[in-house]
């Protein structure tokens, strides 16, 4: 029972499929934002992603971060740069950051029902 050659990693997924489909947000951008905002190692600096083994991919609509299970790397701070990214770009009132599992965010749009609350609320 030796130890496995191949280290741990965590993966987080941010699913963009919406807001890209409707040409509302870059995936390109947002993955530089990610990559020079996000913050690891002992001394929580950032621009050391290499340095901790911590690798951002993306494809056309989806941003993977993957990083080693002893870093420690939290989803939460993931969540709270892509709501900064959202409000940098204006788009904080339109998109909202859910939970679509446990390793994974999706930007959905908000639901915006017109008038069906008030009028259930009148009768």
């Amino acid at each position: 029972m030796g130890k496995s050659s191949k280290k741990q990693t965590v993966k987080f997924v941010i699913d963009c499929t919406a807001p890209v489909d409707d040409k509302v947000l870059d995936v390109a951008s947002f993955e530089k934002y990610l990559h020079d905002h996000i913050k690891v190692g002992a001394e929580g600096k950032t621009g050391a992603l290499a340095a901790n083994g911590v690798v951002i991919t993306r494809d056309r609509t989806k941003l993977t971060v993957a990083s080693p299970a002893d870093l420690g790397f939290s989803k939460r701070q993931l969540k709270y740069l892509s709501k900064r990214y959202l409000k940098k770009q204006q788009l904080r009132d339109y998109l909202r950051v859910v939970a679509a599992s446990k390793n994974s965010y999706e930007l959905r749009y908000f639901s915006i029902s017109a008038g069906d609350e008030e009028e259930a609320e009148e009768e």
